[in-house]
């Protein structure tokens, strides 16, 4: 396996022995893409206690907000999967990117509770274009054996985008006000859209690639020509492991991102100077549990695993260590708290890192961003589910205990599902529709 550091590409006329790591430089642009597009919509979870206080916002107009961007992501997912294997990755990921930033900026305007419900969900179009195109452009980019570490390092960018929000966005409301948290990192997008616009083409069309790392790239078997449509992936065992996978997981993600400022604030009495280094030690778990999660699966490939073997090994692996979440609530040290629900959340990205991977393992490249869309709008909608439990449960009750104990179960549940639907993980072969 090449060593997962992006450098300069090697030049055309290199040695046929000679791989060059041009697509890791892909790989990074995936990754900073990602966690912008987290650092966008991390915001709001960050400034949660303070726009509750200055807006006079409830646990349930924060939750429906909250399902605004939801309800949108979970729509953007179904169409932007398409367009993505329609258009291709350059593009399609350019316009997303596009959409979400302009989206993030508008925030700043808004007045309230509904206002910022409507910038939600045009940011949920937006931001449903990201990991469509991500696991697409990781397809066209690397051979299977390298895919699960790939999809592992662009999706740490979640957890980077999630750890550095709590650092920035507070200095920024405390020097400027909080309407210039939401326009400052809006405009990152723009700068990162100059670079892949600059910088990204399908591997056949780069001039910066060369021919070993080609044909390292091409390696696996071509792929049948056409596309596909929703008629036939939308019947598919797989698909719908996929897709449950997500619909029992995510949301707990979602809690993670929309409430655990909340969480450290309420419990332990933090505010939004100091509920920054909890969240940012989850995070960094988090990014351990995704480089380490995809690592894990394919270095036991490349030591004769099968695929089949390797993934749900890792995944099952990664279930049990998300079990001790639910203690979270009763822990009385504020470290004891971030350990075991750093080692959950490192869990999860472990697990996701694995489960995207599945896809470009049974699917074909020319499917893999539609199935992607189809699969993690389910996740969209078990968030929506989610977020309005949560926001009934503290309303009424105040507690985090029914939240965390589901948080506890879902991996294992979920685990059981996609192996009573995909025994074998066996490639599928898809008409052209």
């Amino acid at each position: 396996m090449s060593d997962p550091v992006a450098g300069a590409a090697t030049p055309q006329g290199a040695g046929p022995g000679r791989i060059g790591r041009y697509r890791w430089a892909v790989c990074a642009l995936l990754f900073f893409a990602i966690t912008i597009n987290y650092i966008d919509r991390q915001v709001l979870g960050v400034l949660k206690p303070v726009l509750e206080v200055e807006l006079g916002w409830n646990e349930n107009d924060y939750a429906n907000i909250v399902v605004a961007f939801q309800a949108a992501y979970a729509i953007g997912l179904l169409g932007f999967g398409r367009f993505m294997d329609v258009i291709g990755a350059r593009w399609g990921l350019a316009v997303a990117v596009t959409v979400w930033s302009l989206a993030a900026m508008a925030h700043a305007g808004a007045r309230s509770a509904i206002q910022f419900a409507i910038a939600r969900f045009v940011l949920g179009l937006g931001e449903s274009g990201g990991f469509p195109a991500s696991v697409k452009a990781v397809s066209e980019w690397f051979p299977k054996r390298e895919r699960a570490l790939a999809t592992g390092i662009f999706n740490a960018g979640s957890n980077v985008g999630a750890l550095l929000t709590p650092i920035v966005v507070p200095l920024i409301v405390v020097t400027m006000g909080w309407r210039w948290a939401f326009i400052l990192t809006g405009l990152t997008g723009f700068v990162w859209l100059a670079v892949w616009l600059l910088l990204y083409r399908q591997p056949r069309d780069h001039p910066r690639l060369g021919a070993a790392e080609l044909a390292h790239i091409e390696s696996d078997s071509a792929d049948p020509p056409g596309r596909v449509g929703w008629r036939v992936i939308a019947f598919r065992r797989e698909t719908w492991a996929f897709l449950l996978g997500k619909f029992i997981t995510d949301p707990v993600w979602w809690l993670f991102l929309f409430w655990l400022p909340d969480f450290f604030a309420k419990t332990y009495d933090l505010n939004i100077l100091s509920f920054g280094p909890p969240l940012v030690a989850v995070y960094l778990l988090a990014d351990v549990g995704s480089v380490g999660g995809g690592w894990l699966s394919s270095r036991l490939i490349a030591r004769g695993w099968t695929v089949n073997r390797a993934r749900k090994g890792t995944m099952l692996l990664c279930a049990l260590c998300a079990t001790p979440i639910s203690i979270a609530v009763f822990a009385d040290n504020l470290l004891v708290a971030v350990g075991v629900i750093g080692l959950a959340a490192a869990a999860h990205q472990g697990w996701s890192a694995n489960l995207y991977t599945l896809v470009s393992d049974v699917f074909p490249r020319r499917a893999v961003a539609t199935v992607v869309g189809f699969g993690a709008a389910g996740g969209a909608v078990g968030g929506m589910f989610i977020s309005k439990f949560a926001g009934w449960t503290l309303e009424t009750t105040g507690s985090y205990v029914p939240l965390l104990a589901f948080a506890g179960t879902a991996y294992l549940i979920a685990l059981g599902v996609i192996h009573l639907l995909t025994p074998r993980l066996a490639p599928v072969s898809l008409p052209a529709e």
